[in-house]
């Protein structure tokens, strides 16, 4: 990865190992597995990156992790299992069909000249919340626009779907596969395909996607939005935010 200081992102691959130790029995290793699954890569490898990584190698998926220092992932890889492995952020982007995006919102615009040609037709799914204190100008930007279409301006041609980004990486590992009803996921993207690809990947972590709209209703569910936070079922969020049944 480029020697860009990316604010936090090292910061939270430190906060990885600590969550490795609390994750690690949740993540058995899935190897006996035999179905084919999609191929995932991850831009960060924080709490909800290793967090949702985990449950899809759970699910079967193989997934590949990169910070600035994979190396500083290798406890990460080895308590996830054989379907796990780090390296590169260029590495996991040629690795994934679908690509989980987890950074602080501040790293976005050096990311996007970095590697959106890269990402150019890639599913991103964009977990990412923009914090004014944190991550400045682009922060504002959000709030103008909305962070759907924010995100998607920095990568133009990239698939954008928001998704994962309502919630607390702790409520993620407790709540994932839960018996039904499932923990509702709200999810929003422009592309339809994308769209209907990112809503089973909710579904392969142990979640019921519920989907909001375009990349201009993700407002609807960022940060300070009507849709954050809320650990409710598809139902029940359906009616928070006046969708159809």
């Amino acid at each position: 990865m480029p020697k860009h200081d990316y604010r936090n992102l090292n910061r939270r691959t430190l906060l990885a190992g600590t969550g490795a130790l609390v994750l690690g029995s949740a993540f058995a290793p899935a190897a006996v597995r035999a179905q084919t699954k999609m191929p995932i890569g991850t831009i960060g490898a924080g709490k909800i990156g290793s967090t949702i990584g985990g449950l899809w190698i759970k699910n079967g998926h193989k997934v590949f992790l990169s910070d600035r220092h994979p190396e500083a992932l290798k406890g990460l890889v080895d308590s996830l299992g054989p379907l796990a492995q780090a390296g590169t952020v260029a590495q996991a982007i040629a690795f994934g069909e679908a690509i989980l995006l987890t950074v602080p919102y501040g790293a976005i615009p050096q990311l996007g000249k970095d590697y959106a040609a890269a990402l150019k037709g890639k599913i991103v799914l964009d977990t990412c919340n923009a914090v004014a204190a944190r991550d400045g100008a682009v922060a504002q930007e959000v709030e103008q626009n909305g962070i759907g279409v924010t995100t998607q301006k920095y990568f133009p041609g990239a698939r954008i779907v928001r998704a994962f980004n309502t919630m607390g990486y702790m409520y993620f590992a407790q709540e994932a596969n839960r018996p039904d009803p499932k923990l509702a996921v709200p999810i929003a993207g422009d592309d339809t395909e994308a769209v209907k690809i990112a809503a089973n990947l909710v579904r392969d972590a142990g979640f019921e996607p519920v989907i909001v709209g375009n990349l201009k209703d993700a407002r609807v569910f960022q940060r300070g939005g009507p849709g954050y936070g809320q650990r409710v079922t598809a139902a029940e969020l359906k009616k928070k935010l006046n969708l159809a049944p």
